[in-house]
């Protein structure tokens, strides 16, 4: 099973910060799919609310990484992260291109030239947002 890592500290989860989301909703939500780890402060405010998604231990054998996810703020998100689990998730399932608009790589991963392997995406500007492009 997939596991998730959801920020859920000074500005993940505020009503304050995205005032638009059912917080506790998403957090639920996520739960039905996959155990969630809720995390203090990922210090990647400018992203909130930030949801990492880990492969299963079978994704980690096919070489799947952590994905991190950035601006997590609509409803229908948690539904796409959903199916995507439901797919296989990091390294048995392509993810959905919805997602690829979240992904970001944090800034202390890509500082050390880490920056996420996600099949079939690039990450053009890993330090300023969510900056993913498709390969051609």
């Amino acid at each position: 099973m997939s596991r998730l890592t959801v920020c859920r500290d000074c500005c993940c989860g505020s009503v304050r910060k995205v005032p638009a989301l059912d917080h506790d909703e998403q957090l639920r939500r996520l739960s039905e799919i996959a155990d969630v780890h809720v995390s203090d402060c990922l210090d990647v405010c400018e992203q909130a609310n930030v949801v990492v998604v880990r492969p299963s231990p079978a994704g980690r054998a096919a070489g799947g990484r952590p994905v991190w996810l950035g601006l997590v703020n609509h409803p229908d998100a948690a539904e796409d992260i959903a199916a995507w689990i439901r797919a296989g998730g990091p390294g048995l399932a392509p993810i959905p291109d919805i997602l690829t608009l979240h992904v970001f790589t944090p800034p202390g991963l890509a500082r050390a030239g880490k920056a996420p392997r996600v099949p079939g995406l690039s990450v053009v500007s890993p330090v300023k947002g969510v900056s993913a492009d498709r390969k051609p």
